[in-house]
């Protein structure tokens, strides 16, 4: 297994494996690596061409075959992605691999998990992708790497940032590689060489932007914003995150303000977030949290056997969410 930093380094000098598994908590910087072994691998002319994304959750293991078996004309370079892997039952997972050995040095695949759907590595599915294709785990931001790339990029533009900013923006990002690079950009197009980032600063640029996060989406929940939580669901599912992972982190983030508005800690490693929880669960009694929570469970379960498009699903989820929130105080 590798780390997604030796995976550049490797891809930065030419060095490609027949094969990947790209998995982890971060849907995001594993878009993002996917796009960057293709841009790496091929020629600007098949770029547009010869990569190809292949959902095993719509497509059959024997389109998926067909598809890794087609050879490119005149040595033509091919990418596949084959995303949501591990849907497959074991003996047609089984069926794509043995498509890896011998390897073709014209090809790459990448095969990758969502993070709502990543399985334990103990799992015979992980060690038998891992056994033939090259894993890299792709997480959140650690605070101590956030801050790294945060202050490398105002540094490259000559701009300082105030100790409480640094940390407001930290808390707003909250380990998103994809959200840091969004305020990170804005920050920079508002300041000027030479000058500070303050915690005014921070304030004033994120209320006037979709901020593309989940709590932005339950603050809108929580105001009957109908128009606006649809935006922003969907640029955040344009930003690379899969739609079961922006129901899973709804559940999950309801479910921290459900905790932290009857004394509890939130769920996960997400107590530096405390003071944000508690503010937000001010805008929500005990009764309307139960309810989202179950609203999000019901669309969850959905999400796995109907045919109704993945994004329609959660963006009918924020409107149900609203109009049960709205209801219930009468």
């Amino acid at each position: 297994m590798a780390s997604p930093s030796q995976l550049h380094k490797e891809i930065s000098a030419g060095k490609f494996r027949p094969a990947y598994y790209f998995y982890g908590s971060e849907d995001y910087r594993i878009v993002e690596a996917e796009k960057y072994v293709a841009r790496q691998f091929l020629p600007d002319l098949q770029l547009t061409t010869n990569f190809r994304r292949i959902d095993s959750r719509r497509a059959s293991a024997d389109d998926i075959v067909m598809a890794l078996s087609s050879m490119p004309m005149l040595g033509e370079k091919q990418v596949f992605v084959v995303s949501e892997f591990q849907s497959f039952r074991p003996k047609d997972v089984e069926r794509v691999l043995k498509l890896i050995d011998p390897a073709d040095a014209s090809r790459v695949i990448i095969f990758s998990s969502p993070s709502t759907r990543t399985p334990k590595r103990s799992t015979a599915f992980f060690k038998a992708v891992s056994g033939v294709a090259e894993a890299v785990e792709f997480n959140r931001l650690t605070v101590g790497e956030a801050t790294t790339m945060i202050r490398q990029r105002l540094s490259k533009e000559e701009i300082s940032i105030e100790d409480e900013a640094l940390r407001l923006l930290l808390e707003l990002v909250s380990g998103s590689r994809g959200g840091l690079e969004n305020e990170v950009n804005k920050l920079v197009d508002y300041k000027e060489a030479g000058e500070t980032i303050t915690v005014e600063d921070i304030r004033r640029i994120g209320s006037g932007y979709e901020l593309v996060n989940i709590f932005e989406v339950a603050d809108l929940v929580a105001t009957g914003q109908r128009k606006k939580a649809i935006q922003t669901i969907d640029l955040l599912i344009h930003e690379g995150i899969a739609p079961v992972t922006i129901v899973t982190l709804l559940q999950q983030h309801f479910m921290s303000l459900y905790l932290v508005k009857n004394g509890k800690s939130p769920l996960g490693n997400r107590t530096f977030l405390i003071r944000r929880f508690q503010q937000q669960a001010q805008r929500f009694d005990n009764e309307q949290l139960e309810q989202v929570i179950i609203d999000i469970a019901e669309t969850d379960s959905s999400m796995r056997r109907s045919q109704v498009p993945l994004q329609t699903q959660v963006e009918m989820l924020a409107l149900k969410l609203i109009d049960s929130v709205k209801s219930s105080r009468g």
